[in-house]
């Protein structure tokens, strides 16, 4: 008789070997696009200049072989997710920090972007630092979705050698983001084990469409306040008549074409050619004015527009 345990240890075993079906998680792409509309908000106050975060894509491979990429390259921040029992790793390229540090020290982008091999500065690897705590508070926001961990921030390393937060041979997840600004840009990369995600797999495969934390309130105001601030024309339609081909060619100058409609009657108010209210025409301090008296049923319409044919 086989052990339930010991059946679900070997799955999870191959699992680990085999790596993860990204195509079959697509929650991780929700959290990651989550987590740069974050970073973008909470860093954008910071700036003189815009700057824009994006997800470029998610992949995964070993832990070493990813680093390995990045080497002489890059710097990376430790976190330590403690819920999880594990360790995150998030870094930058030489092109992202650059391009951060001017724009964080209010540069226009008049000045050529600094193309050299050297070692990062105190003052780069203090605004690292910085930025760095910022992410853990995004990946913190962003995972919220599916998990609630605290991301806490431990050491900052210049070496991916040094960069360790598992076996170099154990499979990751890494999310890799672009930064835009002063018309240049850099890489932002995120590496997750999978052995943190393994048991989340069953939440990631399906997208909390219902979670409304989701939801940027701030954003959300911004938009609703400028729709509101929309220009839009509106056109009152006394009357419509249908002509023949024919009886526009007789027209002549002065004619008097004779209207149906009587002061009583209503008069359909449309914007951008859709028709919005039923209204009622009336005069007030020497203009014409309308009253709306109710909602024109769409569907409605178009039934007797159908009938009348």
């Amino acid at each position: 008789m086989s052990n339930p345990q010991s059946t679900t240890d070997i799955r999870d075993r191959l699992l680990d070997a085999a790596g993860l079906s990204l195509d079959r998680l697509p929650m991780l792409h929700v959290i990651f696009d989550r987590m740069s509309t974050y970073c973008a908000d909470h860093l954008r106050h910071l700036a003189a200049s815009p700057m824009y975060y994006s997800l470029s894509h998610i992949e995964s491979g070993r832990i070493g072989d990813i680093l390995e990429s990045y080497e002489s390259n890059a710097i990376a921040g430790v976190f330590n997710a403690t819920e999880w029992d594990s360790q995150v790793l998030v870094g930058f390229d030489r092109d992202f920090l650059f391009t951060m540090v001017e724009v964080l020290l209010g540069a226009d982008g008049s000045e050529p972007p600094v193309d050299e091999e050297r070692g990062f500065s105190n003052i780069e690897l203090r605004i690292s630092q910085a930025i760095f705590e910022q992410m853990g508070k995004a990946l913190q926001a962003s995972f919220a979705l599916v998990a609630d961990t605290a991301f806490k921030f431990e050491r900052l390393e210049t070496r991916m050698d040094f960069a360790v937060i598992g076996r170099r041979n154990n499979q990751a997840v890494v999310a890799k983001f672009l930064l835009q600004a002063l018309n240049r840009g850099g890489e932002m990369f995120v590496i997750i084990p999978q052995s943190v995600l393994n048991p989340m797999r069953q939440t990631l495969a399906r997208v909390l469409s219902g979670d409304s934390s989701a939801r940027d309130p701030r954003w959300t105001k911004q938009i609703a306040s400028e729709v509101k601030r929309t220009e839009v024309s509106l056109r009152a339609v006394l009357e419509e008549r249908h002509l023949t081909l024919g009886e526009l060619a007789d027209l002549k100058i002065g004619q008097v074409l004779e209207l149906q409609a009587t002061p009583r009657s209503r008069v359909k108010l449309e914007g951008n050619e859709q028709a919005l209210f039923w209204c009622h025409v009336g005069q007030a301090e020497g203009s014409y004015v309308l009253r709306i008296d109710d909602f024109v049923d769409q569907e409605q319409e178009f039934i007797d527009d159908v009938l009348s044919r």
